[in-house]
């Protein structure tokens, strides 16, 4: 969309727009390798894009030669695969050396259309926005850009033996920050870490917060949810869901449920520690991790480590745990944290980021400042031996949960999209 038209000139919502997700596709199974929230992101902001008459093109990495160039994700959604690099999962610090070959088949995409295809560019996650921008300075329209999580405020928060955030990345951050024109931040918090330590302007910023499946997400019978999952009803169920890696600190809950035991022996009994994701960044390279440490703590037999599950049978896993635990390092948001609200089970989250407003503190869950594993073994165990006040915390989720549901996200996107793409009018020149 372009153009100069005289001011007071209207705002149309854009009809098609091009999504950039380079290191990771939509349709990979979130809670492995690089997938997680932001594929969620991803594909439900397309989906109901797409429902209220905008297309929307993905366009990400192809991993395989076998992969089709383009599949149908949902009726006006496409995922284009972008040949770049060699084939196959490679790490995402690499992935900046073959953004001119990305680009090179965004362009090419396009070129295959009538001019003026795409009205605007919507990036995540950095290396996303620099081929991002250069697409659409390419075609004449704004870049609209999700971070989703930044190198600076990793570097500052991170897990002992985490590698730092590579400097390219940085100062790739810094550019971007500078040429996009406008950054979706999901919190207040984000939006002052992207003030703060790369010096967007206000104006630049809009705070839209992440939603949830309030359909595939919602309170259910707890004792059916734990026998659909395999487990006895008296189950005291601690659950991790996510990317295994040290980012995620799933340790944290393996040495609290240590504490706990040693607190009270008698819940070996009924106690499972379930961690139900995938191995991603530097936790491939330390498969035997988790096994290993609940090994050397005594609490291997009580430890449960599942694959990625589908959203449906997650939402089991939610409905059925007694308390959902994300102890993470960092979080732009924690869109685990605000699902397992949704299914009506309170959450123990580290006050980091995004998760102080994902969970309303006292309210729908529990944030522990910092992550000694016997600070959250405290507030595990008072969750377990005082039942009413997790069924205080329980019934207050899922209403916390429903402020944040995905249209609310998208109705706030559009309103950005039609800013963004506004004609603008040309300034009076100066009498003279």
């Amino acid at each position: 969309m372009s153009g100069i038209v005289p001011a007071g000139g209207q705002a149309s919502v854009p009809s098609r727009v091009a999504t950039v997700s380079l290191h990771t596709s939509p349709l990979d199974q979130p809670g492995t390798g690089d997938a997680g929230g932001m594929n969620v992101y991803v594909v439900e902001v397309a989906r109901r894009m797409a429902e209220r008459g905008v297309a929307v093109d993905v366009f990400t990495r192809a991993t395989s030669p076998d992969l089709p160039p383009v599949v149908e994700l949902a009726p006006g959604v496409n995922v284009r695969h972008v040949p770049a690099g060699p084939y196959g999962r490679l790490d995402k610090n690499t992935l900046a050396e073959h953004l001119c070959p990305f680009v090179f088949g965004m362009l090419r995409a396009e070129a295959q259309s009538a001019p003026g295809h795409y009205d605007l560019v919507h990036g995540h996650y950095w290396l996303s926005g620099q081929a991002g921008v250069m697409a659409a300075r390419r075609w004449g329209v704004p870049l609209v850009q999700s971070m989703h999580t930044m190198a600076r405020v990793k570097n500052a928060s991170l897990a002992e033996g985490d590698e730092p955030e590579p400097e390219t990345r940085v100062l790739g951050e810094d550019q971007l920050v500078r040429q996009a024109d406008q950054l979706i931040a999901n919190t207040d918090d984000e939006a002052r870490q992207l003030r703060n330590h790369y010096g967007a302007r206000d104006n630049q910023i809009s705070v839209i917060p992440p939603g949830v499946d309030l359909e595939v997400f919602s309170p259910g019978s707890r004792q059916e949810a734990l026998a659909r999952i395999g487990l006895p009803a008296d189950t005291e169920l601690l659950l991790f869901v996510g990317r295994v890696q040290r980012l995620k600190a799933p340790d944290v809950l393996i040495r609290a449920a240590a504490d706990l035991l040693e607190r009270d022996p008698s819940l070996r009994t009924r106690l499972v520690v379930g961690v139900v994701g995938g191995l991603s960044g530097g936790g491939m390279r330390e498969p035997g991790l988790l096994t290993d440490l609940a090994r050397s703590l005594g609490v291997a037999d009580v430890v449960r480590i599942e694959p990625p599950q589908s959203r449906e049978r997650l939402a089991d896993y939610y409905r059925a745990a007694a308390v959902t635990v994300v102890p993470s390092y960092s979080e732009s948001f924690g869109l685990v944290a605000v699902e397992s609200q949704a299914c009506g089970t309170p959450v123990l989250a580290a006050r980091v980021g995004g998760l102080a407003t994902a969970v309303a503190d006292g309210v729908s869950g529990v944030l522990v400042r910092g992550h000694d594993p016997a600070d959250y073994a405290a507030e595990l165990y008072r969750m377990i031996s005082e039942p009413m006040w997790r069924a205080k915390l329980a019934a207050a989720a899922p209403g916390h949960a429903a402020t944040l549901g995905w249209s609310r996200t998208v109705d706030e996107l559009l309103d950005v999209y039609r800013a963004s793409t506004a004609p603008r009018a040309l300034p009076l020149a100066a009498c003279r």
